[in-house]
């Protein structure tokens, strides 16, 4: 068994207030979650208004897939609009 986990780091330009956050990130993360069936949410910066930080999980039996859906993961939020990715950090166990 593999389980797969990731961090991303965001960045929100012009985001001023937590509801505007929220609008921008809910979408995201439903998205993600119905495309690639696997656990996400919000895991800090709950407080800042331009900054987020996602965890994402998944569990299988083979690593390659396990690397081959995280990858495209942080493409497509790569290619969120007003989203910028600022790092991300990737762990197997």
């Amino acid at each position: 068994m593999v389980v797969g986990t990731v961090v991303v780091d965001l960045n929100l330009p012009g985001v001023n207030s937590l509801k505007e956050k929220r609008g921008r990130l809910k979408p995201l993360l439903a998205k993600l979650q119905s495309r690639f069936n696997i656990s996400v949410a919000e895991v800090g910066l709950n407080d800042s208004y331009r900054s987020a930080r996602l965890g994402a999980a998944l569990i299988s039996n083979d690593k390659v897939y396990v690397d081959q859906v995280i990858a495209k993961l942080i493409k497509v939020i790569e290619a969120a609009p007003e989203i910028i990715v600022i790092d991300y950090r990737v762990e197997m166990l």
